[in-house]
């Protein structure tokens, strides 16, 4: 809770049945961000009072008459939990799961988000953002008989979808990447800015030469790093700032050829936290090279001191990995600037922002959002809305202003359903259909996951809200029984066949014919193959062959980060209460914010 903040209500969440707290500073900001429009001409109101012959969910009504005959249409309390409201978005946005496909505008075998069995019309990127057909000549009326989102389903199912979400202006041979920006010579890597030649990476952005690797900054010649900013030539690292030339290691800044280490600052030629002349680090370094870095990070995580919450540079923040913010609270991998905003996941440069998740640059007032970037304001309910301004309820949609309920629009305003109207039009019809929404109890919810375009099983909301494919059938979300074909080798590398020889221990040692071979992987049997550019960073940095999956790798490295969610627990140096993402059944050593500063630095 921030500062100075009073609990008005406490609600259950109508999916989880868990309370969840509604506060003052929670109320002033759904007035906030309520729409204001000329209302309907049945309206009657008076004053400022609220008119309460729609629901009110629970607080203050659905209108408030403010001004010169306007009204505000106030967005009321959510009705689900931080978590679940959460989950719901994620549910819309598939990051990692790609297929082959065919274009439904050209028939060109493509790379796409959306596998063959969806009910889209899905176009290769060339044709999807080209001058060859008009978005608008899918609009429709609105019809007053049928409920909002059964009109939006119809409409998702006839605009045409790109195939990825990836920049074709700024990146180059990268088809094998979604949701990223600016890449070149990319492969399998999502949600990645301005990298080159990144191989399995995921939320990585000025980089280069790095492969498995989470949220890295500004790093080279990396391999399974995560949460690491400005390191070169490290391995299986976490944590770990402006270093060079380490290996397994924890917390370490501005440290120099260190295997091992944990919670070291300005040190050179460590093992174990152990300082060594140059000459006996060198000595010693081909054996712990030898050794099981997994193993090896595993048995430095136990050692290692934690913060209870990872906050730098903020004022009044409560979560994990915020940098140079304030007012941010229950929110995560917020990077920079961000002010005033709550339940926010990697988000950049941002005012006035609740229940969002992805976001770069300038935004301004927006609620329950997924994926915006570059200068908006405004965007309410909205998925992959791009320097656009006043807009509800609608997804894809770019330099564009007043859209409401609208798909794949760009340099558009004042349109909705896909339909042009003239400002006048636009502003008499919208109140009607927020009224409309509002007897249908839809006009404060995002859009229900039963008509998200991705099944549950593809979404990232699978990676941190594991459910059971009958669990996610109960709660009416899709699940995805489409297997896309096995790669087509010359033979697979069976466990059988490499779990108890050193086949893949040494990649100079396999010989170049594995590209025209499958692996099959330790975990879950799924076969993969590695690329060349892949089989020439493991040779130059004399590394194994990997036995797993790259998803299975991806899901291994997420374990190294601490899940979403805040835990009570005690300072493991002065028992002082705390907040953290370490629960208290998990065994790492975890300070308070004083503690671990004393220690540490």
């Amino acid at each position: 809770m921030f500062q100075n903040e009073k609990i008005i209500e406490i609600k259950v969440c109508k999916y989880c049945f868990t309370s969840f707290e509604i506060t003052d500073k929670d109320l002033e900001f759904y007035e906030r961000v309520s729409p204001i429009f000329e209302p309907n001409s049945n309206l009657t109101l008076s004053g400022g009072e609220p008119n309460n012959s729609f629901p009110d969910n629970g607080r203050l009504g659905g209108v408030i008459n403010i001004w010169n005959w306007k009204v505000k249409y106030l967005i009321p309390t959510p009705t689900l939990c931080p978590e679940c409201r959460q989950q719901r978005r994620l549910s819309f946005r598939n990051e990692r799961k790609l297929y082959k496909r065919k274009c439904d505008a050209t028939g060109k075998e493509i790379i796409s988000i959306y596998s063959p069995d969806k009910p889209y019309k899905v176009y290769e990127q060339s044709y999807w953002w080209s001058d060859n057909y008009n978005s608008l000549d899918y609009g429709k009326d609105f019809d007053f008989n049928k409920s909002f989102f059964e009109q939006f389903e119809e409409l998702m199912r006839e605009v045409p979808r790109n195939s990825t979400f990836l920049n074709i202006s700024w990146s180059v041979n990268s088809d094998y990447t979604n949701h990223s920006w600016n890449v070149k010579n990319c492969y399998y890597s999502f949600a990645i800015w301005s990298c080159e030649d990144c191989l399995y990476d995921n939320l990585t952005t000025n980089s280069k030469n790095c492969l498995d690797s989470n949220s890295i900054t500004k790093c080279e010649n990396c391999y399974y790093c995560v949460d690491c900013e400005e390191c070169y030539n490290s391995f299986w690292c976490v944590w770990c700032e402006k270093s060079n030339n380490i290996y397994s290691s924890y917390n370490c800044k501005w440290c120099d050829f260190c295997i091992a280490c944990n919670n070291l600052v300005n040190k050179k030629f460590c093992i174990e936290n152990i300082p060594y002349s140059k000459e006996e680090y060198l000595s010693k370094l081909k054996k712990y090279l030898q050794k099981d870095k997994n193993h090896l990070l595993s048995n430095v995580r136990k050692k290692t001191i934690f913060q209870n919450m990872k906050i730098i540079g903020s004022e009044n923040c409560t979560w994990g990995q915020i940098i140079n913010s304030s007012n941010c609270n229950y929110s995560f991998d917020i990077f920079w600037n961000v002010e005033n905003s709550k339940y926010v996941i990697n988000w950049l440069n941002a005012r006035y922002v609740y229940d969002a998740y992805w976001f770069w640059v300038n935004q301004d007032l927006a609620y329950e959002i997924v994926d915006t970037w570059l200068d908006s304001t405004n965007q309410y309910f909205c998925l992959v809305v791009h320097n656009t301004n006043n807009a509800l309820y609608s997804q894809i949609c770019f330099n564009s202003s007043n859209l409401f309920w609208c798909i794949w629009l760009r340099n558009k305003s004042y349109c909705i359903l896909n339909k042009q109207y003239t400002k006048e039009e636009y502003e008499k019809l919208v109140p009607k259909i927020i009224e409309h929404m509002m007897i249908t109890w839809e006009w404060w919810e995002f859009f229900p996951s039963s008509i998200s375009p991705f099944w549950y099983n593809e979404t990232i909301a699978e990676e941190y809200f594991p459910i059971s494919r009958d669990k996610a059938l109960h709660y009416l979300y899709k699940w995805s029984d489409y297997e896309p074909q096995l790669p087509k080798v010359e033979k697979i590398i069976t466990v059988e066949m490499y779990s108890n020889t050193s086949l893949l221990e040494d990649a100079n040692k396999v010989p170049d014919d594995i590209l025209n071979r499958a692996i099959e992987c330790e975990i879950t049997k799924k076969p993969f193959r590695i690329i060349k550019q892949e089989l020439e960073f493991y040779r130059k940095h004399n590394l194994p062959i990997p036995k797993r999956h790259p998803d299975q790798r991806h899901l291994d490295r997420m374990k190294l980060r601490n899940p979403r969610n805040l835990f009570d627990r005690v300072c493991d140096k002065c028992n002082k209460k705390i907040k953290t993402t370490y629960s208290p059944e998990r065994p790492e050593i975890v300070y308070c914010e004083e503690c671990y500063n004393n220690e540490i630095y």
